[in-house]
């Protein structure tokens, strides 16, 4: 029987762009958690994204592992937080300014305001090329890092894929201490954390504090990002539009996420729950 379920959001449980969650799925996020189960996003995003991302609904995020696991949370509560040391993001952005891309690193405020804060030493190219974005006008500009610690980070990319790919490449070679993933296919960022920490110990964390086993965990993504908690549980999920190494990696397959996959597996997740059974996606023919 499932008992907790973790999800990815963008391109996972709502369209990477859209709006917010479906109606279809905070309604069956409500239905799985009024069986008296565990749902959370875990995503990349932060906690002061989460309220339009699903309406306002605080119940559909109460519980959830934010900034790829580094801010994590059970039933409105803080449980633990896993800072990345402005030290190795000042490492980070010496790199990106010496490579001469168009990418640059990114600090986030977790106020009730948010915030980014773009650290480099090329600003003038960093606004010339965000303008052309057609955004990026009032951004902050800063050389260094200015806080001790940060719980969220990422490289901000105006690139092409491959060169995407180049940059995470080179980061993993020079800054070994952090770990450098793609948060989805499209999403034009390269999130940053620290290295041994991420999505599956995350998973692995909540469990044990719920007391949950991890047989009893469904964890649902589709991106590189995810691979860690995809391979954290025996019942690890693939959205249909996941990357070929996150459907290879997961047990059980779904449809895809514009399609609201996520959410009709919630509804069979909870209908199974009342006959504590396992649902019927997770039944091989």
């Amino acid at each position: 029987m499932i008992k907790l379920v973790l999800t990815d959001i963008d391109d996972t449980l709502i369209p990477y762009g859209a709006a917010c969650a479906s109606e279809r799925t905070r309604a069956a996020i409500h239905a799985f958690l009024d069986e008296g189960l565990h749902f959370g996003p875990i995503s990349g995003r932060v906690p002061n994204a989460m309220g339009w991302m699903f309406g306002g609904d605080e119940r559909c995020f109460a519980t959830g592992a934010f900034a790829n696991g580094q801010i994590i949370r059970i039933d409105g509560e803080l449980v633990r937080e896993v800072p990345t040391d402005s030290e190795l993001l000042r490492e980070v952005a010496g790199i990106l300014d010496e490579l001469d891309c168009d990418a640059w690193l990114t600090v986030y405020s977790l106020d009730a305001h948010g915030g980014v804060t773009f650290v480099t030493s090329r600003e003038k190219r960093l606004r010339s090329r965000l303008l052309q974005e057609g955004y990026g006008r009032h951004c902050r500009v800063v050389r260094e890092p200015r806080e001790p610690r940060y719980l969220k980070s990422n490289v901000c990319c105006a690139c092409s894929r491959e060169q995407m790919v180049l940059i995470r490449d080179t980061l993993r070679e020079r800054v070994g201490a952090l770990s450098f993933v793609f948060p989805s296919m499209v999403a034009p960022y390269i999130d940053i954390s620290p290295a041994g920490w991420g999505k599956g110990e995350a998973v692995r964390l909540m469990a044990r504090e719920l007391g949950v086993g991890l047989d009893e965990v469904a964890t649902f993504g589709d991106s590189e990002n995810d691979l860690s908690m995809i391979e954290a549980v025996p019942n690890s999920v693939a959205v249909a539009n996941a990357t070929e190494a996150v459907a290879r990696a997961a047990r059980w397959h779904v449809g895809r996420c514009v399609d609201d996959a996520v959410a009709c597996a919630l509804e069979d997740i909870a209908h199974a729950a009342r006959t504590g059974s396992m649902p019927s996606f997770m039944v091989r023919p």
